[in-house]
């Protein structure tokens, strides 16, 4: 999916996924891959860093200048992008090492016009087995949001793995509020985009 995007199109807002474990198939990554799919139905471009790109990121080192290409594609594809989705799990109340590590890369958006994360809208999605896990690592994200400059989605979505199964073997999510939840995030994004914009295409919530 990343390699087949363009990074600039003046017609269609570009939002970028981060978020994952390093388990193929983790919730976290479900629910990311939920969101963007409402965002692409309401005609946005997506890219995805899931685990498995994440997991490729050498731990970030502010005194090392040289970029891996897997860091630069990240670096690039949030440089051009409108929006941002972050999920990630909660690990004993806060963002796992994973997802900050690819937060702590933005770092290299620090001389841009848009510094960080400034002007974009940001959604945030935490996993966690218990509720406990889902608000405090939540508000962990939104306040790291909040430092990079990004204005986070009124809402964010918290998923509570400790019971039932959320998503079947595709990956489609199984919690009629849940589903609703990831739309409405995807759905506020392009909203905030739109507004930031001033002018362009209305987008649908049908």
């Amino acid at each position: 999916m990343k390699r087949t995007v363009q990074l600039h199109d003046a017609d269609r807002p570009l939002i970028v996924g981060i978020g994952g474990t390093t388990r193929p198939g983790s919730s976290t990554e479900k629910a990311l891959r939920c969101a963007l799919e409402r965002a692409r139905q309401l005609g946005a471009r997506t890219i995805l860093f899931g685990g498995a790109e994440l997991s490729a990121l050498p731990s970030f080192d502010p005194q090392v200048t040289e970029r891996t290409p897997a860091e630069v594609a990240l670096i690039e594809a949030v440089r051009a992008a409108d929006g941002v989705i972050f999920a990630t799990p909660g690990y004993h109340g806060g963002v796992s090492g994973l997802v900050k590590n690819a937060i702590d890369l933005l770092e290299d958006l620090r001389q841009d016009r848009r510094v960080y994360l400034d002007g974009r809208a940001v959604g945030c999605i935490v996993t966690a087995a218990g509720w406990q896990g889902c608000n405090t690592t939540l508000g962990a994200l939104r306040s790291i949001v909040h430092a990079l400059r990004g204005w986070p989605t009124p809402l964010g979505v918290t998923l509570n793995t400790a019971g039932a199964a959320l998503f079947d073997a595709e990956g489609r999510c199984t919690h009629e509020q849940i589903a609703a939840s990831l739309a409405t995030l995807a759905e506020q994004s392009l909203a905030l985009v739109q507004q930031r914009q001033g002018a362009g295409q209305r987008f649908s919530h049908g």
